[in-house]
């Protein structure tokens, strides 16, 4: 059902103390430094040490997206994946929940990088990224070699069909995942084979340093399919975070099959990858709409879940590139003059702008860690909601206007009727209307997308 407000008491985070008690208990060994790290949409992640030696927590999150067995199965797969050659954080121990509060896993800490803007941008960083595209390649070669029926708890489905049922479980239907949908199953290619893929290879699970990669992390989606589904989730442009080039932002796709082939993997039909490419964008923006809903539901309030909800309209935006690459994109909606009425002066968006100034000028620059990250999301959601107040009124009617020159009423009905094959994939008013509807979406959201 569709995700409204709250009601239900978040689940209370483990205090640092407690914490640190309960990792002596399930380790045997002193604990020190425990840091709650940034990121994580869907799990936390602790820093700290044991004996001396570096270690990271992973701790599920209530309502986080996993697919598999469990961290016991993750912890078999990561050792499988490492037994052939994939860089990986070696396993220390795993659990339900002996006092952590929920399922974790514990691995020994790799040095290395993961935040993308820094891996994309810092001079100390420019070797790796020359090197990133054929290292990538290589890894998801070693690991498309493990023996499928080596590793215990995962699931393969038929991705589609999931993602489909997934958006009518969340009861948010969007008519350009629709449209989508169908473009995806009427261009199915053959499998390239079955494998052994972690569902999740991209920034942010990738550890870097000046040499390149050096470990693979975050295992939750790990799943039995097709091995092209990694090489076209890494090529997804919402992992590329502004870089210029096709593969994560740093490299190729020439450099990365190439690579691929050369450490053993099968050769790469260049079409049914970009096939993956478009399903994996699909996916991201169902993903979006899956993390928000753990915040709508109380399942795990979060302001960065909340704000991801926000960036289900990029995913829209690019995979109408994709599957409409000739369409023109056409600038944004206007704003009308806001009437504040009764109130006085300043006007709501501008109330909302001294808010942003003031966390962007005073408030990051005096934190650090988890917490400045989390005041560049505040800043991204105060911008947000001052362009929404700016511009929303207006596009509100527009998009009206468009639904009913569409002969609709609404973006359910829209939706319905694209996935009952009464519009053609190719209908020019739809793909236009559509696009009009998505640019607004983003120019409000995120409009440096555009």
């Amino acid at each position: 059902m569709a995700a409204g407000p709250s009601t239900r008491t978040p689940p209370r985070p483990l205090p640092a103390s407690d914490l640190t008690d309960a990792l002596g208990a399930v380790l045997g060994g002193a604990i020190d430094d425990v840091v709650r790290l940034s990121g994580g949409a869907s799990r936390e992640t602790w820093a700290f040490t044991c004996d001396g030696v570096a270690m990271v927590l992973q701790r599920e999150r209530p309502g986080g997206i996993r697919t598999g067995g469990g961290m016991a199965a993750e912890a078999g797969l990561i050792r499988a994946a490492g037994a052939v050659g994939v860089p990986v954080a070696e396993v220390v121990a795993t659990g339900g929940d002996d006092g952590l509060g929920g399922p974790w896993l514990v691995a020994h800490r790799v040095d290395g990088e993961t935040i993308p803007r820094r891996i994309l941008r810092d001079d100390a960083m420019a070797g790796a990224r020359d090197a990133l595209a054929g290292q990538c390649g290589t890894a998801l070669a070693k690991l498309h070699s493990v023996d499928p029926d080596s590793v215990d708890g995962l699931e393969e489905l038929d991705q589609i069909q999931q993602f489909r049922d997934l958006v009518d479980v969340l009861d948010e239907p969007h008519p350009t995942f629709e449209l989508g949908f169908r473009w995806l199953e009427e261009r199915r290619p053959p499998a390239s084979g079955r494998a052994l893929v972690h569902g999740d290879f991209r920034h942010g699970n990738l550890i870097v340093g000046p040499d390149g990669l050096r470990a693979v992390i975050d295992w939750e989606l790990a799943h039995l399919g097709d091995p092209l589904e990694d090489l076209g989730w890494l090529c997804v442009r919402a992992w590329r975070f502004g870089g210029p080039h096709p593969v994560g932002g740093f490299g190729q796709r020439e450099d990365l099959y190439a690579a691929y082939e050369a450490a053993g993997g099968r050769p790469v039909d260049v079409d049914a990858a970009r096939w993956w490419e478009v399903l994996g964008t699909l996916k991201w923006g169902v993903m979006c709409i899956i993390q928000a809903a753990t915040h709508l539901t109380g399942q795990s309030r979060s302001m960065e879940l909340a704000a991801i909800g926000r960036r289900v309209c990029e995913n829209e935006y690019d995979l109408l590139g994709l599957i409409d690459p000739e369409g023109a994109v056409p600038a944004p909606t206007p704003a009308e003059p806001l009437d504040a009425g009764l109130h006085d002066a300043p006007s709501a968006p501008l109330l909302v702008e001294a808010v942003r100034e003031w966390v962007e000028a005073d408030v990051r620059d005096a934190t650090e860690g988890r917490l400045q990250f989390h005041t560049r999301v505040a800043a991204t959601v105060l911008s947000t909601v001052e362009r929404e107040l700016t511009l929303g009124p207006a596009m509100a009617v527009a998009h009206r206007e468009r639904l009913a020159a569409l002969g609709v009423e609404s973006e359910r009905e829209l939706a319905a009727k694209i996935r009952a094959g009464e519009w053609s994939n190719d209908d020019r008013a739809l793909l236009d209307g559509l696009r009009q509807s998505v640019v607004d979406k983003l120019a409000v959201a995120n409009p440096k997308y555009l």
